[in-house]
C-alpha cells in the first residue's frame, strides 16, 4: 500500500457522516496528499449529508499541518509560485469547509496543534475529549500562527486567545470548554457516542434550512453587527428558506 492511500477516511452512517483524519504515525498531520484527499471528500459528498463528524485517527485529533513536507520544500528551492499554491492549500481546506452546506462537529479526540485549533474553529460544533491537548505552539518556532490564531480570535476572548497564541502552552478540553472553544468536554471513551449522538439530532432537520442557518451564524455579527441590520438579515434569511421548502413543509419538531 503507498503511503498515500486512506490518509482521509470516509464513513457513510446513513442520515450523517463521519470524515476521519487517518495518519496516526504523524499525529495526523496534514500533508499535501492528505489535504488533497479531505478535499476531495468534501466535494463528493457535499448535498448528501446534513450533518458531518470530523476526528482523527490514534492518540491525535490534527497537529496541524505537516511541518516536515513544507521544510523539504524550502530546501529544495521550489519555485515561489509552486510553493505558494501548495503553502495556501491549507487555507483552501478550511474554507471549504467552512462553505460546505453540511453541519460539521469537530470529535477531539487528542492533540490538536496548531491547523488542527482551524479545524475545530471552522467546525460549527465541537466535542473534546476532557483530556484532549488543544494549543498553538507556533511562537515557539518564530511564527504566528496563520490559520489557527485569526479564526481563534474570531471565536474566544481576547485574553484568552494572547494565551494560546503568545505562550505557546496547551490547554485541555475542559479549559476549552470553559473557553468557549468547543461546545462540550466528555470523557475521551464517550467522544463518539456523543458526537453521534449530536451528528444524528442534527441530521432530521432539513438540510437547507440548516445551511442557511449556519450561513446567518457566520454573517451575524462577523460581517453585520448594527443591531437593525441584523434583524432584517434574520427576516431575509428565514424568508428564502420557507421559499425553498415550500412553507407548507414548515412544521414544528418535538423532542
Amino acid at each position: 500500500m503507498s503511503e498515500n492511500e486512506n490518509l482521509v477516511l470516509f464513513e457513510d452512517c446513513g442520515s450523517y457522516g463521519v470524515i476521519t483524519l487517518n495518519r496516526p504515525d504523524k499525529r495526523n498531520a496534514m500533508n499535501t496528499a492528505a489535504q488533497m484527499q479531505l478535499q476531495d471528500i468534501l466535494r463528493s459528498i457535499a448535498g448528501k449529508y446534513p450533518a458531518v463528524i470530523l476526528t482523527g485517527a490514534g492518540p491525535a485529533f490534527c497537529a496541524g499541518i505537516d511541518l516536515k513536507e513544507r521544510k523539504e520544500r524550502l530546501e529544495a528551492e521550489e519555485k515561489p509560485r509552486e510553493f505558494s499554491r501548495g503553502g495556501h492549500s491549507w487555507i483552501e481546506t478550511v474554507e471549504m469547509i467552512r462553505r460546505h452546506p453540511s453541519v460539521f462537529i469537530a470529535a477531539v479526540n487528542g492533540y490538536a496543534l496548531g491547523g488542527g485549533v482551524s479545524l475545530i474553529n471552522v467546525c460549527a460544533l465541537a466535542i473534546a475529549a476532557e483530556d484532549a491537548e488543544i494549543g498553538m505552539p507556533e511562537i515557539t518556532f518564530d511564527s504566528y500562527p496563520t490559520v489557527a490564531g485569526p479564526s481563534t480570535q474570531l471565536r474566544i476572548l481576547r485574553k484568552h486567545a494572547s494565551w494560546l497564541i503568545l505562550t505557546g502552552k496547551r490547554i485541555n478540553g475542559k479549559t476549552a470548554e470553559k473557553w468557549g472553544l468547543v461546545n462540550l468536554a466528555v470523557p475521551r471513551d464517550r467522544l463518539m457516542e456523543e458526537a453521534r449522538a449530536v451528528a444524528e439530532h442534527i441530521a432530521q432537520f432539513n438540510p437547507v434550512t440548516l445551511d442557511w442557518s449556519r450561513k446567518a451564524l457566520d454573517e451575524i455579527p462577523s460581517h453585520i453587527s448594527d443591531w437593525t441590520a441584523a434583524l432584517e438579515y434574520g427576516r431575509l434569511v428565514t424568508s428564502v428558506i420557507q421559499n425553498l421548502i415550500g412553507k407548507d413543509k414548515v412544521t414544528p419538531k418535538k423532542f
